[in-house]
């Protein structure tokens, strides 16, 4: 192969781009980095923490640029498998503030990890390397 692939974003499509970044922002700790327009109703927006960046793209824009999108449902059976440092910490902070859909738990290979849904439907999983 003559190419190399240097990072992933995932851009996930949603319902309302404001809520979703509202949520990511004030529930996960994610920052704002981007929105267009500048003010809301927000057609696409760019969220950062660390180095994991995810873009929010608004279902009408997003089926404008990717017809292929029309019809699909949100969510879907993307998850969105993200490493923490103290994962512990993270799901006594969360537990009650989101919908926890796999239980804080060490997986049989050498994981810890639970999950939980954002506004849309997406399932995201934070993990942890453990002993």
């Amino acid at each position: 192969m003559s190419y190399s692939l240097s990072k992933l974003t995932p851009n996930l499509i949603v319902t309302n781009v404001e809520r979703s970044a509202e949520f990511y922002r004030d529930v996960l700790g994610f920052s704002v980095q981007m929105t267009v327009p500048e003010a809301p109703p927000f057609a696409f927006a760019i969220v950062t923490t660390g180095s994991v960046e995810v873009f929010l793209n608004s279902q009408e824009s997003a089926t404008s640029e990717y017809p292929a999108f029309a019809g699909r449902p949100i969510g879907g059976t993307l998850t969105l498998f993200i490493e923490v440092v103290n994962i512990a910490e993270a799901y006594e902070s969360l537990k009650g503030t989101v919908d926890v859909v796999m239980p804080f738990e060490k997986k049989w290979y050498g994981m810890t990890e639970f999950a939980f849904l954002d506004p849309d439907g997406y399932i995201i999983t934070y993990a942890e390397r453990t002993p």
